[in-house]
């Protein structure tokens, strides 16, 4: 896999991409998560053009996964990664979170941030093998905080969740 910036005329194949990562939510007796509209057009566009959504692409070149971040007090927040079932278990939302820490560097960020279930054996448990650790209440940061609260209100806490850091 090639990690890379996404184009425009690839938004609807991310969309497709993120559709198909939340099934399998549906077998832990998470449909609402399942069912989830993907980021909207205009969103991921957001992202493209600044120049914060990358793709890791097939050897066709077609996108099989990616990734969507925005800085959050000193660190690159990872909004969403989201892996095709085709290409899950291959090191591919590893290589895409890689490639957001080495942006992140050379941006002069300090850590990557993400918020996840905590229950969900492809997020927390997940993010803890590549180096994310829970943050404690103390040490969840103002924007952070705020991204929990947008969360919250659009029901995301009807399953545990947490703040996660990995210190670059």
């Amino acid at each position: 896999m090639r990690m890379r910036p996404a184009t425009r005329a690839e938004l609807p194949a991310l969309q497709d991409i993120e559709r198909a990562a939340g099934a399998p939510f549906r077998d832990l007796g998470m449909p609402e998560i399942a069912d989830d509209q993907p980021p909207a057009l205009d969103t991921l566009e957001h992202y493209c053009r600044a120049g914060r959504c990358w793709v890791a692409a097939d050897e066709q070149g077609r996108p099989a996964a990616y990734l969507l971040a925005e800085p959050v007090d000193g660190a690159l927040h990872i909004e969403q990664v989201s892996v095709h079932p085709r290409a899950a278990r291959r090191g591919v939302g590893r290589a895409l979170l890689d490639h957001a820490a080495g942006h992140a560097r050379e941006e002069g960020l300090t850590a990557l941030t993400l918020t996840t279930f905590t229950e969900v054996p492809w997020n927390a448990p997940y993010y803890a093998r590549l180096g994310f650790r829970p943050l404690s209440e103390a040490d969840v940061t103002p924007g952070l905080r705020a991204i929990r609260a947008t969360e919250a209100e659009l029901g995301l806490d009807r399953w545990p969740r947490v703040c996660m850091r990995r210190p670059l």
